[in-house]
């Protein structure tokens, strides 16, 4: 597990730096695979929905989600609107998950002598947060560059965990 952790984190590390190097793929992939997820939730709603007898809404929603995954995967400049979208989500995300990471650092900082970095991560995590929510616009043309630092916050701590043989908590 310990090993694993560390591999995972220079994976993400390096994952990260190809995303900061290229931020306007980043963005178009990121609205992509929302299209993807949409198309693949949609099917499964109107399949679970064949089984389970949906009422009008759950069908409704299934196939507008179908109907958008579709046009957000073959019109790649769709992709643009979902990215753009993301940057919300993203936002919250990086608040959601600076918090967490503050909280395990402070939590750990008696039996993990690395216990600085999560505090770091977080309060970048947290900066991230505040920044895209008060600028989004600034935010969606930098998302790929935000998400290339999330990917690559994430492999520190992961390379931190495994370096402490799983002392964390997560």
């Amino acid at each position: 597990m310990t090993v694993l952790c560390v591999l995972l984190g220079i994976l993400l590390i390096c994952g990260g730096i190809a995303c900061l190097c290229t931020p306007l793929a980043t963005l178009l992939a990121a609205g992509y695979l929302i299209g993807v997820a949409l198309l693949v939730f949609g099917i499964v709603g109107i399949v679970r929905g064949i089984r389970e007898k949906a009422d009008a809404l759950e069908w409704i929603c299934n196939i507008l989600a179908v109907i958008i995954g579709i046009i957000a995967v073959v019109r790649g400049e769709s992709s643009l609107v979902f990215g753009s979208l993301l940057v919300i989500l993203l936002s919250v995300f990086f608040l959601v998950e600076g918090v967490s990471q503050i909280v395990i650092g402070i939590k750990t900082r008696k039996e993990n002598s690395m216990w600085f970095l999560s505090l770091i991560v977080g309060i970048l995590c947290v900066i991230l947060g505040i920044i895209s929510l008060l600028h989004p616009g600034f935010a969606a043309v930098l998302e790929g560059v935000l998400i290339g630092v999330a990917i690559i916050m994430v492999g520190i701590s992961l390379i931190s965990f495994g370096i402490n043989g799983g002392q964390e908590e997560a």
